[in-house]
């Protein structure tokens, strides 16, 4: 019976994981070879293959539920094996509470955002390079939901990030969709960087980056190993939930179209930080330090958050607000051990930030029509209630310019980061420039350069 379970557990986990990469396959076939096919027959392929993944993850659910386990984990074997250097890449799946609510989440609302996107997108020139990306992001967020390694949840992750990223400069005839993309893409490379560092130490250090090994106990966690790798994934966490100081990303990234704002920033992608956040739950009850720092970090995100999204002029940037406000919360909710009235928060957000996004391109027309239908203004008076109305003066003025500023954060990242970075790059550039003319036999490196012979990276020598 028991090898029973696991050949089915089996089955179903690789249908769970190849139904979104034939999507992906397909979809990047017909792309390269310029295959001409109407729009209804991609979508049919991409949404066939959500309901292959959903019919299996709901018979994993059922698999689950009926086996009495607390958790399922179908190892497809070590891909990568060094015994020398003690690292091992397995490409193991945990199918347990959090993954299978988590999992079903996603390929519900990729599933209600794919039919969207049909009509939506009717006649959009980028039509199928959407759903290339859309299956891309599919196949990451559901590597991400089941992952039973830091590695594999890695490789999730980086799907998704650069699905996202893309999908915000989607609109490549315009300048500013693209700028917000290679914002979104920077912010996500710092996050990566920490999610390395955090998985190296997570790997050498606790449990051999094995989530089953953390969760049943069967490797002790040192208190120090799990502070330090759990600092370093909070820090990607943030990146990726768009938390401070890394907020600034988030109404940027709704330059892309409105399905992949729904999907990505009002659903799942947002909330995969918060998901691993959830899937780091004993390192951060192993360090108490760690616990509170989760806390206060999610808690300063969803107050700075609130008052930000009170003085947004737009809905889609005051909906993104609102979600981050909320996802905040699910932080904080997490770093206090409330891990089921988490993970029942995230899924209940994702549900109406997705409704509301999906909602938000007609809610102006349909807001112009009632008014022309009562022949006059519909007035509403956002500072009627609620705590900016009770402050008074100078505390008022001084949160609107907040808010209105959204706290300064991309300013002082920009003047205090990016600046010294692009100073130090040029420096480089110069002193590169000045070898390589001295290397080929012309002035000698130690003269200036001389402006006219300026080294263009992309140009060569002008």
């Amino acid at each position: 019976m028991s090898w029973d379970l696991d050949a089915a557990a089996r089955v179903l986990g690789s249908i769970i994981v190849l139904a979104p990469l034939s999507a992906l396959i397909v979809t990047a076939s017909i792309a390269v070879f310029e295959t001409t096919i109407e729009e209804r027959t991609t979508n049919r392929l991409v949404q066939a293959s959500m309901v292959a993944g959903l019919g299996a993850a709901v018979a994993m659910t059922a698999v689950l539920a009926g086996s009495g386990r607390a958790s399922i984990t179908v190892d497809l074997g070590d891909w990568v094996a060094l015994p020398e250097q003690r690292f091992h890449f397995s490409f193991k799946l945990l199918f347990d509470g959090a993954s299978v609510v988590f999992l079903l989440l996603t390929l519900v609302l990729s599933g209600v955002v794919g039919a969207f996107a049909r009509v939506y997108l009717h006649r959009e020139p980028g039509y199928r390079r959407f759903y290339l990306l859309f299956t891309v992001f599919v196949l990451g967020m559901s590597l991400s939901s089941i992952a039973g390694t830091i590695e594999v949840l890695f490789a999730g992750w980086e799907l998704v990030g650069l699905s996202s990223a893309l999908l915000v400069a989607f609109f490549q005839e315009r300048a500013a969709p693209v700028r917000n993309g290679l914002r979104v893409w920077a912010v996500y490379r710092v996050a990566d960087a920490a999610f390395l560092a955090g998985a190296l130490a997570l790997h050498h250090g606790v449990a051999g980056g094995d989530f089953v090994r953390m969760t049943d106990g069967a490797a002790p966690i040192p208190s120090a190993d799990a502070f330090v790798a759990g600092a370093l994934l909070l820090v990607a966490a943030a990146g990726k939930s768009s938390l401070l100081p890394f907020s600034g990303w988030l109404p940027r990234a709704m330059e892309g179209p409105t399905p992949s704002s729904a999907i990505f920033y009002g659903a799942l992608s947002v909330h995969l930080g918060a998901f691993l956040l959830l899937r780091l739950e004993p390192l951060i009850a192993r360090s108490v330090p760690l616990a509170v720092l989760v806390v206060a970090l999610g808690l300063a995100t969803a107050l700075w958050a609130t008052i930000v999204a009170r003085v947004q002029t737009d809905i889609k940037s005051a909906i993104a607000y609102a979600a981050l406000t909320q996802v905040g919360l699910i932080v904080a909710e997490i770093g206090l051990g409330l891990r089921h009235v988490a993970l029942v928060h995230l899924v209940g957000h994702a549900c109406l930030r997705t409704l509301q996004l999906l909602r938000a391109p007609s809610l102006l027309h349909d807001y112009h029509r009632m008014e022309n239908a009562i022949g006059g203004f519909l007035l509403h008076d956002r500072a009627a209630s609620g705590p900016p109305r009770r402050l008074a003066g100078r505390l008022a003025a001084a949160a609107y310019r907040i808010g209105y500023e959204r706290g300064l954060f991309d300013i002082v990242i920009d003047r205090a980061v990016v600046a010294p970075l692009r100073r130090a790059l040029r420096a480089s550039e110069r002193l590169e420039a000045r070898w390589t003319r001295w290397l080929s036999g012309g002035a000698s490196a130690g003269q200036p350069a001389h402006h006219g012979d300026r080294l263009d990276p992309w140009q060569g020598t002008r």
